[in-house]
């Protein structure tokens, strides 16, 4: 299967590439006040706004200094009740795609974050699967995406 290689901190992850609509560059972001922590802003999608959040925030680690391989990849977010919503996931060096065979990979053998999936070794080390369907907690989902009528 092919991946999107990025980082969380030292770590590589990789989102599966049938998750990725598109891999963005760092555009500007509204800021959202009061929101919560992860969320890194609102993006302008031609013309509709697109809640961005920052993968390290979620995975609770700081996140590093935005730089020229830091992206916005967009996914479509599944909710539970099956509404799919675009979501932007503002990742850090971002290395590219690459080829991960089925069978090598395996489970974690740790619980980690909710959100993370199996891992593969390769000659880098260890990639692990992120899972973006299972990354957003009720709470952070609830915030972000309102059912709709709801609100002024």
């Amino acid at each position: 299967m092919k991946v999107l290689l990025f980082h969380i901190g030292a770590d590589r992850y990789g989102l599966q590439l049938h998750a990725v609509q598109r891999v963005l560059p760092l555009m500007a972001l509204k800021a959202m006040p009061q929101a919560p922590d992860a969320v890194a802003g609102l993006m302008n999608l031609h013309g509709a706004p697109v809640p961005v959040l920052d993968v390290a925030r979620i995975a609770g680690v700081t996140p590093g200094p935005r730089q020229l391989d830091t992206r916005i990849v967009l996914v479509d977010y599944t909710a539970p009740d099956g509404t799919v919503h675009p979501l932007g996931l503002l990742a850090e060096r971002v290395l590219g795609v690459q080829d991960v065979a089925e069978g090598a990979l395996a489970p974690a053998g740790v619980l980690g974050a909710p959100f993370l999936d199996r891992v593969a070794g390769d000659a880098h080390g260890i990639v692990q699967l992120v899972e973006p369907g299972r990354m957003l907690p009720d709470a952070l989902r609830a915030v972000l995406f309102q059912p709709q009528g709801d609100g002024a």
